[in-house]
C-alpha cells in the first residue's frame, strides 16, 4: 500500500514538473513588454511631447501587450551615452540627435554638408526620408544594432546669434569667437567663415556668454528661448538655416526582434501617421520663438535665396575633403548630391 502510494506520489510529482515550465511560459506571454525610453530634454521639450503622444497611442493600440515608460530630463541616459545603452539593451527606445551618435555613426554628421547649407525643408525631408536617409538607417542598424522607426523628428534649422557685434552677413562672423554643440563639420564652417569654433556645454552657455567667453554661437530660436539667452547678452541674429537638426527615432533591434509582426506594423504605421503632425508641431515652435526674440530685442536678419546660393557654392569647393575629414562614406555623399543637385 505505501509502495502504491508512493508510486502515485512520484507520478502526480513529474506531471507538475513537466506542467509547470508551460505555466511559467503562458504567464510570461501574458505579461506585458517592457518599453523604456530614454530622453534627456525636459518634459516640456516638443520631443518629448511627440515622443509622449507616439508612445500612449502604441499603448494603446497594443492592447495592454507593450508597456511604454519614459524616462525624460536624463533620468536613465544622456543622448551622448543612449547609443551605448542601446547597443548593449539598456534601453528599448531612444531619440537622439543626429549629431549625438556621430562617434559610433560617422554618417549621422551627413547634415554638416555645404550641398545641405542654406536649403528649404522641403529639400532636408527629401534627403531624409529618400536614398540617403536609407542608407544611414542601414549604417545606424549595423553600428548601433537598433531599428530606425521611420522618418526623423525636426528640430529644427540651426542659426548664428551674436551678443555685440550685429551679424547681417556671413562676413561679420570674422574673428568672432563662436560656439557651437561640437562635431567637426560645425567647426569647419566657423573656421571657413572666419571665425573661431568654441565648444561649451549647454547648461554653462548663459554665463559663459555673458562673461565673454565666446561672442556668439550657433542654435536654434527655440533652444535660445528656452534659456532666456537675451537675459545673457544676445541682440542678433543671422536666421541663415546652416544645418537641420534631426531627431532620430529608435528602437533596439533586440526588442524590434521580440515583437510580432503585427506589432512591429503598429508601431511602425502609428509614428507614420503621426510625423506630419510631429513636424509641423516642431516648426511651429521655431517660427513662435523667432517672435519671442524678437520682442526681447534681438534683431534678425534673413539672407535671400541668392545670398544662401552663393555661400553654398563657395562653400562646396571644400566639400570633398571635408567629407573626408568628418568621414562621410562617399556613397553617402553621391546620394546626397543626387538628390539635392548641384546645390547652386
Amino acid at each position: 500500500m505505501a509502495q502504491r502510494f508512493s508510486r502515485r506520489s512520484f507520478v502526480l510529482a513529474s506531471i507538475a514538473a513537466t506542467a509547470a515550465p508551460a505555466f511559467i511560459r503562458s504567464a510570461r506571454a501574458d505579461e506585458p513588454i517592457r518599453l523604456r525610453c530614454s530622453l534627456d530634454t525636459a518634459p516640456s521639450h516638443l520631443r518629448n511631447v511627440s515622443i509622449k503622444d507616439y508612445l500612449g497611442k502604441v499603448e494603446a493600440a497594443s492592447g495592454g501587450k507593450i508597456k511604454a515608460e519614459l524616462f525624460e530630463s536624463g533620468q536613465l541616459y544622456p543622448d551622448l551615452e543612449v547609443g551605448k545603452a542601446l547597443i548593449q539593451g539598456q534601453v528599448e527606445m531612444a531619440a537622439p540627435g543626429s549629431w549625438t551618435i556621430t562617434g559610433i555613426v560617422s554618417d549621422a554628421d551627413c547634415f554638416q554638408l555645404p550641398v545641405l547649407y542654406g536649403q528649404p525643408i522641403e529639400l532636408i525631408h527629401r534627403v531624409i526620408d529618400g536614398k540617403p536617409g536609407q542608407y544611414l538607417n542601414g549604417q545606424i542598424q549595423q553600428k548601433l544594432r537598433s531599428h530606425v522607426i521611420g522618418p526623423y523628428l525636426d528640430l529644427g534649422f540651426q542659426n548664428w546669434y551674436s551678443a555685440n557685434k550685429p551679424v547681417a552677413s556671413l562676413d561679420d562672423l570674422k574673428g568672432m569667437k563662436i560656439r557651437n554643440s561640437g562635431g567637426a563639420g560645425q567647426a569647419w564652417r566657423a573656421r571657413f567663415l572666419g571665425a573661431i569654433p568654441n565648444t561649451t556645454a549647454w547648461p554653462n552657455v548663459p554665463l559663459a556668454l555673458s562673461q565673454g567667453t565666446f561672442d556668439g554661437l550657433v542654435s536654434s530660436n527655440e533652444s535660445l528661448v528656452s534659456a532666456k539667452l537675451w537675459d545673457s547678452g544676445v541682440k542678433f541674429a543671422l536666421e541663415d538655416h546652416q544645418f537641420t537638426a534631426e531627431y532620430i527615432p529608435l528602437l533596439s533591434q533586440a526588442f524590434w526582434d521580440k515583437l510580432p509582426p503585427d506589432l512591429q506594423k503598429m508601431m511602425t504605421d502609428i509614428w507614420a501617421q503621426n510625423i506630419p503632425a510631429y513636424r509641423a508641431n516642431m516648426a511651429a515652435a521655431q517660427t513662435k520663438a523667432r517672435a519671442t526674440l524678437e520682442e526681447h530685442g534681438v534683431k534678425f536678419t534673413d539672407p535671400t535665396p541668392e545670398q544662401s546660393a552663393a555661400a553654398r557654392k563657395r562653400m562646396m569647393v571644400e566639400q570633398d575633403q571635408l567629407a573626408k575629414d568628418i568621414k562621410i562614406a562617399p556613397e553617402m555623399v553621391k546620394l546626397i548630391m543626387a538628390e539635392a543637385g548641384s546645390g547652386s
